[in-house]
């Protein structure tokens, strides 16, 4: 992985790649405390998705680990995590950030958000997902509070570290460096960064 070309996911932007099974995509918190939306689809057939809900049933807990797979609709795995220098902390229950969740933050006027920056990604392979699944939301720290209540923190990640997945299919995977500035999600001063990713065998 060391010697694979590096590929940018800009700050507040987004980067689509296909990934052959077998490959292994690492992700990249360049620069620390950055939230990277991610999704996959099958390569052939973009209604079949990596889907959070089916994969918390398939690995029966809310925060994934080292060695557990990801799976899709159809309940097949499409991502393994085969490393994780992050601190294991990633969230699988919160929708991409879309315009509406800035209205409802209380911004007026546009704002780059997770939703619309999957579909532009999926646009430059000249392919157009049939919905936005829930995204497997790295390094982004949701706390699960003992009487149920969820807390929005920023990132435990420092600098360089990162996650490796492993496709078990062919597949498209997207990766949004998530633009929330209202939230401390992307760390206490609020300010996106770019993010990297290289793809090896």
């Amino acid at each position: 992985m060391a010697e694979a070309e590096r590929q940018t996911i800009p700050a507040r932007g987004s980067l689509a790649v296909r990934v052959r099974r077998g490959q292994t995509v690492q992700v990249i918190n360049t620069h620390g405390q950055q939230v990277v939306d991610t999704w996959a689809f099958a390569a052939t057939d973009l209604g079949e998705f990596m889907s959070m809900e089916h994969s918390r049933a398939s690995f029966r807990k809310a925060i994934p680990d080292v060695g557990d797979a990801f799976v899709t609709n159809r309940r097949r795995p499409i991502l393994t995590i085969t490393a994780d220098t992050s601190g294991g902390v990633h969230d699988t229950l919160i929708a991409a950030c879309d315009p509406f969740r800035y209205e409802q933050l209380g911004h007026v006027g546009y704002h780059e958000n997770c939703t619309e920056n999957l579909h532009a990604a999926l646009a430059t392979l000249d392919v157009v997902a049939p919905e936005t699944p829930c995204p497997l939301n790295l390094f982004m720290n949701i706390a699960i509070l003992e009487e149920g209540r969820l807390d929005w923190r920023p990132p435990v990640s420092k600098p360089g570290d990162a996650i490796s997945l492993r496709a078990e299919l062919d597949c498209i995977a997207v990766f949004s460096a998530c633009p929330m500035d209202l939230l401390p999600i992307n760390g206490t001063d609020g300010v996106p960064t770019e993010a990297h990713i290289t793809i090896g065998d």
